[in-house]
């Protein structure tokens, strides 16, 4: 690709506190930047139509490594290809890795849940993992580092068990997971209870999402833990959400893949404009769209789909950001639970012409008051990229049941969301739809869905006795659709190794990994 001979691509801080960019390896080894800021490339590369096209006549690992080597990132080409054949390969149960289902001509799947863990989460956290190893390697070798790692991730569901799988028995890194107790799926649950490996552990949280993730900013700004955990266990603290640029960019792939893959495959001509619905929480997700627009991908419209926590919604049709007085509502669709969605500050970083002094004002706002605004001239372009609806509780399971009537095809709660966002919203241009889960992670409201049960609603005496394995196999049975992954399928003969719930205080979750590390030195 054309960016290939241009000078290494480094990373800059959205609220200007770091003392100099850094390389996409520091990036990924910190996650988080000084002063609580995130990292962006200074750089987006751009392809061009003969470059996009090209890409899908490679292997989905291949794909990736090109788009890498565009963003120019401080590893070797060699060692990038095979990460990504390593991240890419028998770990998917389609040699596709995010097959495109077409429900009509215009109306398109992008299927992100072929991984292990059956959540989009895996199309980067099976990526990330290596990033942060090799990164690793290569700063030690340079003389630049010389510890170990605590990953801590806070979760709605998914990004968890996705995360402790890709870690797992990593060398030099140990990882813990906080999740909302109460607040995830029996499946979900059973996922993170249950995960192998020496180098893990999984903490309930009292509380919900919000709590977890700003608990964990609270343990990451603390100076004096961070000191505690240098000098009693050379440590250091990471991040595997998508506050880290090594989760976003892998994200970023497969969108332009997917466009590739379309006009391939004559679903659209190269160059015509394809929009994009993303079921959105903490928007990582529809960012990595973003930038793949960016980057030359001709995509149209953002399509935004919020549920009933619809704080991004009221955001991109007002440019007001308030969660001041905003109530957290459980929904049929938890992983997008989420008031505080940490990406959108890199968003606004690149709207405001990267203003960081703007930035970091407005993220003081949201810290202090709750609430923050945005000048009219970028809300004007927040409004020229996207647009945005939520969906309540009782539309996202109707949609679940219309589509399969329809189609014979099964969403699961999230990408339901996104679905009838896309109706709501849809131009002329065909639509592609993220499919972030799949539809077993969340059997008891796809029950309810095609069973005409109001959200919320309990379930009959006999199917609520069932556990969320044995409940996804009455699904397959009543719908035919019998394509359970063996994952999901396994959690109940798996043994529970995680079931300890926590404050989410600062001082509770810093007791807490400590005493993880402790019994790891054991």
């Amino acid at each position: 690709m054309k960016v290939q001979d241009m000078a290494q691509n480094l990373y800059s801080d959205t609220r200007g506190q770091s003392e100099r960019p850094v390389t996409f390896t520091e990036a990924v080894i910190d996650g988080l930047a000084a002063g609580g800021g995130l990292y962006v490339p200074e750089r987006i590369p751009e392809l061009s139509l003969d470059e996009i096209g090209a890409l899908a006549e490679l292997p989905y690992a291949q794909r990736a490594a090109r788009i890498y080597r565009a963003f120019d990132v401080d590893l070797p080409a060699e060692t990038v290809e095979a990460l990504m054949a390593q991240a890419y390969g028998d770990n998917f149960d389609d040699e596709r890795i995010c097959p495109i289902t077409s429900l009509s001509a215009d109306t398109h799947v992008l299927e992100l849940w072929h991984g292990p863990t059956s959540a989009f989460k895996d199309m980067a956290l099976q990526c990330l993992p290596r990033f942060f190893s090799a990164s690793a390697a290569q700063l030690r070798e340079q003389g630049k580092l010389d510890h170990d790692f605590l990953i801590l991730v806070a979760t709605s569901g998914d990004t968890g068990k996705a995360a402790l799988e890709g870690f797992r028995d990593v060398d030099g890194v140990s990882i813990g997971v906080m999740y909302p107790d109460g607040g995830v799926s029996d499946i979900q649950f059973k996922q993170m209870a249950t995960q192998r490996g020496r180098n893990v552990q999984v903490w309930g949280v009292r509380g919900n999402f919000d709590d977890c993730q700003t608990g964990a900013k609270n343990v990451f700004g603390d100076e004096a833990f961070a000191k505690k955990l240098q000098d009693e266990h050379r440590i250091a603290l990471s991040s595997a959400n998508s506050i880290n640029w090594g989760r976003l960019m892998p994200q970023i792939v497969y969108y332009v893949s997917a466009y590739a893959q379309l006009a391939a495959d004559g679903k659209l001509n190269l160059g015509d404009e394809l929009d994009v619905c993303v079921p959105t929480g903490n928007f990582g997700n529809i960012l990595a769209a973003y930038y793949a627009k960016r980057m030359g991908v001709p995509l149209g419209m953002l399509y935004c789909a919020s549920n009933e926590n619809r704080v991004l919604t009221d955001f991109i049709n007002t440019g007001t950001y308030d969660i001041s007085e905003r109530p957290f509502v459980l929904t049929p669709s938890p992983s997008m639970d989420i008031l505080v969605s940490s990406n959108l500050e890199r968003q606004l970083f690149e709207l405001t012409g990267r203003d960081a002094a703007a930035i970091a004002g407005w993220m003081a706002d949201l810290r202090g008051q709750r609430r923050f605004r945005v000048d009219e001239e970028t809300f004007a372009r927040v409004r020229e990229l996207f647009a945005s609806d939520s969906i309540d509780n009782a539309t996202c399971l109707d949609t679940i049941k219309r589509v399969f009537e329809q189609h014979g095809y099964l969403l699961d709660p999230h990408t339901a969301v996104a679905y009838q966002t896309a109706e709501n919203l849809r131009g002329e241009n065909p639509v592609l739809i993220a499919s972030t889960a799949h539809w077993a992670k969340f059997g008891d409201n796809v029950y309810r869905a095609l069973h005409g049960i109001e959200p919320g609603a309990p379930l009959p005496d006999d199917v609520a006795a069932l556990s969320g394995c044995k409940l996804n196999e009455l699904i397959a049975r009543e719908t035919g659709v019998d394509d359970i992954p063996h994952g999901l399928a396994e959690l109940d003969a798996l043994p529970i190794r995680f079931d300890e719930v926590i404050d989410g205080g600062t001082n509770d979750i810093e007791a807490a990994a400590l005493r993880f590390l402790e019994h790891l030195d054991d």
